[in-house]
């Protein structure tokens, strides 16, 4: 199991932290920073699944005005 943190851009929430299993399955999903309870319901949403299929889901959402979110930013972490 592999714990990582990324560092976000150009979001309100400053790191994503997570684990990897070796067969890509993303847990323990949390975040600094950011929307507290969409944050922690994105977390919840996307316990146990397959890098891939999070990225999948994710990738592309924005937030207002700015050109990614804090979800996409959780797609780009996880396949980092």
């Amino acid at each position: 199991m592999e714990e990582i943190t990324y560092k976000t851009k150009g979001v309100c929430a400053r790191a994503i932290h997570f684990s990897r299993g070796d067969d890509g399955t993303i847990t323990n999903v949390s975040f600094d920073g950011g929307c507290d309870g969409n944050l922690k319901a994105i977390s919840k949403l996307v316990e146990g699944m397959k890098a891939e299929e999070i990225a999948a889901k994710l990738s592309g959402n924005i937030c207002g005005f700015k050109s990614t979110s804090c979800a996409d930013q959780l797609a780009k972490a996880v396949l980092s």
